[in-house]
């Protein structure tokens, strides 16, 4: 069995590998490291959670025990696509170069542009950064290039998906051609397989598992559940109960605004939850993955910047509240649990508008993912009323104490208007469709005859403002269904049947 002493690795950093508790190597990481002693250019694709991260930081910290860097002049450089990324590299070295005395610049956004200058002024023998804080202190004349002798571009498949790819050819014309480059991704899209034969040389193609396939210890389960959110919040909480084994959890949704209403809804129900996307400044989010890491949350919800190779070994549950859409994404999602050979579960939360995105899921991981309680067609009826959703409000009563759906809005609304012609709306199960017998020409002459007190009155008096009083009221409570399109405000002019002829 291979060791990491059969590796070439120096003695420095084979003792902190020892002290942090390591003897034998991941797959890609026997693969890798070798060829990265020997110089050559390297093309990685593993699986999230098998150490692709210590497959360039081991082999770097002994290449660069000979040399010394100057100031402005970094020796090294890697690419991260997000600031999580970039600092939990920088904890790697960190922990196995404790035995180094080289100097670790790290350059993400959130922080001042001077402190980074005065490490910079240092010398940096590794420069670990996002493309564009990087370009920043390019352009302010603070960084020369032409030193750089291994390029290291971690995470490529989610670096094409934030729209980084053309700041890393910028970055790579600034760099030797003669560098080394060590490429790693999780998933091997054409885009990415035409990325690296551009910027490679002749490399040494390392690959452990086939492209865009998910760990074998991870168990995943889909759960099929009503359109409606609050269904979903629902479907949600009774999933997290029933998990006696749930240490802790990352629950995924596709949208910022979506992360900070699950939060609210998780925090009103009594759940240990915090909340991490994109628009949280830097000092908020490396606080909330501290408070997450070290156990003081339980579950975190998140958007897609957590899905992609934070390194947070133990977690025991990933929660999909939405079904990724793009099928990769759901690769990297699930990877967060089951990492270093521990067993985890995944379960996605499946509506009937998500069944596309879950065949594109199964076409891309090649096997079939399991229902839990049954499929979409066993799901019982929607539910009637909100309460548990708002923390045991009684009578069922909703918004502005009156209890309907949203069917029963569409029916008041057309009963309210208490005019000749009748309105057909289809609502979110078929999309909002209407149809109007009327001609525009009688409803000009049924407004026109109208009283102007009256129809400000009308205004005043009419249900939907009501309902717009009671929705401001009760905007902060969990307690309804997402209005889809328009909701009940159609706008008139698209209630008109079109012309033919014209």
């Amino acid at each position: 069995m291979t060791t990491f002493a059969d590796l070439g690795l120096s003695q420095k950093v084979l003792n902190a590998v020892t002290d942090a508790g390591y003897t034998i190597p991941t797959p890609i990481q026997a693969g890798a490291i070798p060829h990265a002693l020997q110089r050559r250019d390297i093309c990685g694709i593993a699986q999230t959670g098998t150490g692709k991260t210590a497959s360039f930081v081991l082999p770097m910290l002994t290449l660069l025990e000979k040399g010394r860097a100057r100031a402005r002049m970094p020796r090294t450089l890697i690419l991260e696509p997000t600031r999580e990324l970039a600092a939990q590299v920088a904890e790697n070295f960190e922990k196995y170069g404790k035995n180094h005395k080289l100097n670790v610049a790290l350059l993400i956004g959130g922080v001042s542009f001077e402190e980074q200058d005065r490490k910079l002024e240092r010398g940096a023998d590794v420069l670990i950064c996002t493309p564009g804080r990087l370009l920043d202190h390019c352009e302010r004349g603070k960084l020369l290039m032409t030193g750089v002798e291994i390029l290291v571009i971690d995470e490529a498949d989610r670096m094409l998906d934030m729209g980084f790819i053309p700041d890393i050819e910028r970055i790579a014309k600034m760099i030797p051609f003669t560098r080394q480059t060590l490429f790693f991704s999780a998933t091997m899209p054409p885009e990415i397989q035409k990325l690296a034969d551009r910027f490679l040389q002749n490399p040494e193609r390392v690959e452990v598992a086939k492209p865009s396939s998910t760990a074998k210890t991870v168990t995943q389960r889909l759960v099929a559940a009503h359109n409606k959110d609050y269904e979903k919040r629902a479907a949600l909480r009774d999933l997290i109960k029933v998990q006696d084994d749930l240490k802790n959890a990352i629950i995924f949704c596709n949208r910022k605004k979506d992360v900070a209403d699950l939060f609210r809804s998780l925090e009103r129900h009594g759940f240990s939850v915090g909340a991490l996307h994109g628009d949280m400044d830097q000092r908020s989010r490396m606080t909330m993955l501290a408070n997450f890491k070290d156990g003081n949350i339980k579950l975190l919800v998140a958007s897609d910047v957590a899905a992609r190779g934070l390194d947070i070994p133990d977690v025991s549950h990933v929660f999909n509240f939405d079904v990724p859409i793009h099928s990769e994404d759901y690769v990297h999602r699930i990877g967060r649990t089951g990492r270093a050979g521990r067993s985890g579960k995944a379960f996605t939360i499946v509506t009937r508008a998500d069944t596309k995105y879950v065949d594109a899921i199964e076409k891309l991981i090649a096997e079939k993912i399991e229902w839990q309680n049954g499929d979409l067609t066993a799901l019982p009826a929607p539910m009637e009323s909100h309460d548990s959703d708002r923390g045991g409000r009684k009578g069922g009563r909703e918004r502005g104490g009156k209890d309907r759906s949203r069917g029963n809005r569409h029916e008041q609304s057309a009963a309210a208007a208490a005019a000749p012609q009748e309105k057909q709306i289809v609502t979110e199960e078929t999309g909002v469709e209407a149809v109007l017998e009327n001609t525009k020409s009688e409803r000009r002459s049924d407004k026109k005859n109208q009283p102007a007190n009256n129809r400000g009155r009308e205004r005043r008096q009419s249900p939907a403002n009501d309902d717009n009083r009671d929705r401001r009221r009760y905007r902060d409570h969990d307690d309804g269904p997402t209005p889809v399109g328009f909701g009940d405000d159609i706008p008139a002019f698209m209630l008109i049947v079109a012309n033919a002829a014209k």
